[in-house]
C-alpha cells in the first residue's frame, strides 16, 4: 500500500465511521422529536408523520404498532432523501475536482460535513435536524474523491486492488459504527443540565461525529498532497509511465472515446439498477426479522455486523488477489449472481418460520453470506471498471498528462457513475417497502431475485470486456 493510499485509507475509516454510528439512531431520534412536538399538528414533524402513515396505509394497514411502521419507514426516507442529494450533487463534486484539485475540493466538503454535525448537536427540533442532514447530503464528498484520488496514483494494472481499499474501509466501518450508535440509542446521555444549554439529546454521539471530522480534516490538510494530473506510484517493480502509456493505447487500439464514453454509460446503468434491487433487500431485511423473528435492535446489530465482518474478509482475502485474474465485470457479475441467490433463500425463508424455524434461520444466515459476497465485489469492480475507462497517458517526452476527452475526465466520470448508483439508492428502499407490505416478504424477494438473475445475465458483455485494456 502506497503512501496516498494509506492516507486515504486512514480518512475513509475516519468518515465512515462517523457516517455509520447515526444510522441505528433514525428512529429513537424521531421518536424523541414526536414526543417534543407532537402537540404542534401544524410542525414539520406532524405533517411529515402524518404524509408518512398516508402512504404506508395505502400498501400495508398493521393491525399493531402502526406508529413503530410510521418511524421506521420515516427513518427510511430519511435515507433516501440524502441519497437523493449525493445523486445531484455528485457530479458536480467530482467535476470540481477536475478543476480545482481532489484535495481542495475534498477540504471544502469536509467544512460542510463538519457544520452538519454541528447543527445536530443543537438541533432540538426536526426541521433542525433535517437542515444538518440536508448539509451533509450536500456536503459529503469523502467516498466519491477517494476513489478518484486513487485513481491518481495507481497504474491501470493496480486499480482494482486500489480501489478495494473504499470497499474495506465500509466494511469495517459497518462492523464498528452501526453497535456504537445502537449502544447510544438504547443509553442516550442528554448533556443539556450540565452544559447549560438545551442540546439534542443524542449529543454524545454528535460529539463523537464532530470530534472524527475535525479529526480527518486535520489529517488531510497535513497529510494528503494534490493528486490530480500526477503520476501513479510504482508498484510491483513497474515503471509508471512506461505502464500507462502502454495501457492508453492498448485502450484506443480496443475502444476509442465513443465506445468507452458508451461503455461507461452502461456501467453507470448497471449501478443504477443494482444498488435500486440491493439497497431495497438491505432496508427491507430488519422488517423481515422484526415481523417474522421478533428480533431487536442486538440481534438486528449482530446480522448487519456479521455482513461487514464477512464482507472485510472477503475484500481483503479474496477480491484483491483475485479480480486481476477473473476480472472487473466478472467479479460484479459473480457479485450479482450471488445476491441472486441470497434473494432465493429468503423468499422461501417465511414458508419454514413457524413450521421449522431452525432451517428459517438457517436460511437467513445462509442469505446473509451471499449478501456479504455482494457487498464485497459488485460496486468495488463497477468502481473500478468504469475507473480504467478514464486513465490518462502521460507524455514520454515531457511527462505530462494527455487530455483525454471531457467526458473521461476522472472527476467527472467517476462523479456521474457515483450519482447513478445513489439513485438507486434513493429509490430501491420505497419501491422494496411498498412491495413488502403488498405483497409480503416472499413475493418481494423472489421478484427481486428474477431481477437480479436477468441483470446477472445482461452484463455478460460487460463481463467479457476486458477492464483493463490489454
Amino acid at each position: 500500500m502506497g503512501k496516498v493510499e494509506r492516507i486515504v485509507f486512514l480518512s475513509l475509516i475516519l468518515d465512515l465511521f462517523a457516517f455509520t454510528i447515526p444510522l441505528p439512531l433514525f428512529p429513537r431520534i424521531i421518536e424523541w422529536y414526536t414526543v417534543r412536538e407532537i402537540s404542534d399538528p401544524n410542525g414539520l414533524l406532524s405533517r411529515t408523520l402524518r404524509f408518512v402513515s398516508a402512504v404506508r396505509g395505502v400498501f400495508y394497514k398493521p393491525l399493531q404498532n402502526s406508529q413503530r411502521w410510521d418511524v421506521v419507514f420515516l427513518g427510511g426516507l430519511m435515507g433516501s432523501a440524502f441519497s437523493t442529494l449525493q445523486f445531484l450533487v455528485s457530479p458536480h463534486i467530482g467535476s470540481l475536482s477536475d478543476k480545482y484539485g481532489r484535495r481542495n475540493v475534498l477540504l471544502i466538503s469536509m467544512i460542510g460535513n463538519i457544520l452538519s454535525a454541528l447543527i445536530w448537536i443543537q438541533s432540538t427540533t426536526f426541521a433542525s435536524y433535517m437542515l444538518s442532514r440536508v448539509i451533509g447530503g450536500l456536503s459529503e464528498g469523502n467516498v466519491q474523491l477517494a476513489t478518484a484520488i486513487l485513481s491518481d496514483v495507481s497504474t491501470p494494472r493496480n486499480r482494482s486492488k486500489a480501489l478495494a481499499h473504499v470497499g474495506i474501509a465500509f466494511a469495517i466501518c459497518f462492523c464498528i459504527g452501526p453497535p456504537i450508535g445502537a449502544y447510544f440509542a438504547s443509553r442516550p446521555v442528554p448533556l443539556s443540565g450540565a452544559l447549560q444549554m438545551e442540546l439534542n439529546v443524542y449529543v454524545v454521539p454528535a460529539l463523537l461525529t464532530l470530534v472524527l471530522l475535525v479529526a480527518e480534516t486535520l489529517f488531510l490538510t497535513i497529510a494528503l498532497p494534490e493528486t490530480r494530473n500526477t503520476q501513479p506510484d510504482k508498484h510491483d517493480n513497474d515503471d509508471p509511465l512506461e505502464v500507462v502509456n502502454e495501457k492508453s493505447k492498448a485502450a484506443s487500439a480496443v475502444r476509442n472515446v465513443k465506445e468507452r464514453t458508451e461503455l461507461l454509460r452502461v456501467l453507470r446503468k448497471l449501478h443504477f439498477l443494482f444498488l435500486g434491487i440491493f439497497s431495497g433487500v438491505e432496508f427491507t431485511l430488519t422488517f423481515l426479522t422484526f415481523d417474522l423473528f421478533d428480533w431487536n435492535n442486538a440481534q438486528n446489530g449482530a446480522l448487519i455486523g456479521s455482513i461487514g465482518i464477512i464482507s472485510a474478509l472477503l475484500q481483503g482475502g479474496y477480491v484483491r488477489r483475485a479480480i486481476s485474474k477473473v476480472g472487473e465485470g466478472k467479479m460484479a457479475q459473480r457479485g450479482v449472481s450471488s445476491c441472486a441467490l441470497g434473494l432465493v433463500l429468503l423468499a422461501i425463508l417465511p414458508h419454514f418460520v413457524s413450521t421449522q424455524p431452525k432451517i428459517a434461520v438457517g436460511l437467513l444466515r445462509a442469505a446473509a453470506v451471499c449478501l456479504a459476497f455482494t457487498s464485497a465485489t459488485v460496486v468495488s469492480s463497477l468502481t473500478a471498471h468504469a475507473s480504467l475507462q478514464c486513465d490518462e497517458g502521460f507524455d514520454k517526452d515531457t511527462g505530462k498528462p494527455v487530455a483525454e476527452h471531457p467526458e473521461l475526465a476522472k472527476g467527472k466520470a467517476l462523479g456521474k457513475f457515483r450519482s447513478s448508483g445513489q439513485l438507486g439508492r434513493a429509490i430501491g428502499p420505497l419501491l422494496a417497502c411498498a412491495s413488502y407490505w403488498t405483497f409480503g416478504p416472499s413475493i418481494t424477494y423472489a421478484v427481486s431475485a428474477i431481477a437480479m438473475l436477468t441483470l446477472s445475465a445482461s452484463m455478460q458483455t460487460v463481463a467479457v470486456l476486458p477492464g483493463k485494456a490489454s
